[in-house]
């Protein structure tokens, strides 16, 4: 067993700390490591494990003992193992902690996930520091088997493959939401502001095929509230023609899962959710983290050329396309969701080749493991 630093920046809300959290976790389960998670904002990070108290500097989770990094950094000892989440660049003092052991620490900046074609190639690389014996490499999570891979817990598919009919309609009495109608799409919204929202809700009260909305906390329930003009009071759902909107409270990471798992579309954003999307088996929308001047267009390019490669059903994949295009950039979000409805079953399908596809790439943690033991 070795022990393993993680540390991690909140810097989107919930996104980084959504990965770290979970990789800590599997690491410390799956894999018996004695993993120690260094966080710089505990409020965000306890919206995704209520165990967590806020103002405490350490504190342990389970296995896992987290920490509070603070501008004043604590004297420690290095790990064995060092992971640097998306370049969030490690403590001046903990570096030095790292060069003084006898045995340098493996250390890994974990990069943010991307299917641009460069990646394979720098997947892995070392970069030895300037004045210091250490070394550091860059592991980059993607989508083919000459990457890191994306997490997926152990259990992860048979559980999803167990969860029918009935454990669905449990999941949303639990969440006081009602049974299916026969006539009705669920979908799911987790998003960044987003300029299309209005419309796309337009669009879903207009018909013709009714939709149920659950709305997930923050951007999007402030943008459905605006455009009803009216709040989430209670369970009580907001209603406009054939559009039902539900307010969810904040759902923790596995219940979260199986939202995705029992909606038929899923809008998602960032990075974890948009894993978690995949692994749904279902059809989904990425919002992608928005940069300046569209830089972004690039990488959902590039995962759209490689999500779409299999996809073969005449129109489905161009259905996909335009229905991502207009929701990130702009466009008729309306006719392009229309049209991304009307291929839903063959997208459905194809989601669970895909899930098995991105599956030969090995999981993240699992592929982290055997790089630090050399496997």
């Amino acid at each position: 067993m070795r022990r393993w630093d993680l540390f991690c920046r909140v810097v989107d809300n919930f996104g980084d700390i959504g990965v770290c959290w979970r990789l800590a976790r599997q690491l410390a389960e799956e894999h018996r490591q004695d993993v120690r998670l260094w966080v710089d904002d505990l409020t965000s990070f306890s919206r995704l494990c209520p165990s967590i108290a806020t103002a405490a500097d350490s504190q342990r989770v389970g296995s896992i003992e987290i920490r509070h990094w603070s501008a004043d950094f604590p004297v420690v000892n290095a790990a064995d193992v060092v992971i640097e989440a998306f370049a969030c660049e490690l403590p001046a003092s903990y570096i030095d902690a790292m060069a003084r052991r006898e045995l340098a620490p493996v250390w890994i900046n974990l990069e943010y996930l991307s299917a641009e074609d460069w990646v394979e190639d720098c997947h892995l690389l070392a970069s030895p520091q300037t004045n210091s014996r250490l070394t550091k490499h860059f592991f980059f999570p993607g989508f083919t088997p000459r990457t890191g891979g994306v997490l997926r817990e152990r259990d992860l598919l048979a559980d999803r493959a167990a969860f029918d009919s009935a454990a669905e309609g449990e999941f949303w009495s639990t969440l006081g939401i009602p049974p299916r109608s026969a006539d009705e799409i669920r979908v799911a919204l987790f998003c960044y502001e987003n300029a299309a929202l209005p419309e796309l809700l337009r669009a879903w009260s207009e018909g013709p095929q009714r939709v149920r909305l659950l709305v997930t906390p923050g951007a999007a329930t402030a943008q459905v509230e605006r455009w009803f003009g009216r709040v989430f009071l209670g369970a009580g759902p907001l209603e406009a023609d054939f559009l039902t909107a539900h307010g969810l409270p904040f759902l923790p990471q596995a219940t979260f899962d199986r939202l995705l798992w029992a909606c038929d579309v899923n809008f998602v954003r960032g990075e974890d959710s948009f894993v978690r999307a995949q692994w749904a088996q279902r059809p989904f929308v990425w919002q992608i983290y928005p940069q300046a001047e569209n830089a972004h267009r690039v990488k959902l390019e590039a995962f759209l050329a490689c999500y779409l490669a299999e996809l073969k059903v005449p129109g489905a994949a161009e259905a996909v396309r335009r229905c991502w295009l207009a929701w990130n950039f702009g466009g008729e979000i309306a006719a392009a969701w229309w049209d991304f409805a009307e291929n839903r079953q063959s997208v459905e399908r194809y989601a669970k080749d895909w899930a098995s596809q991105l599956d030969q790439a090995g999981n993240l943690a699992n592929n982290l493991v055997c790089f630090v033991n050399g496997t």
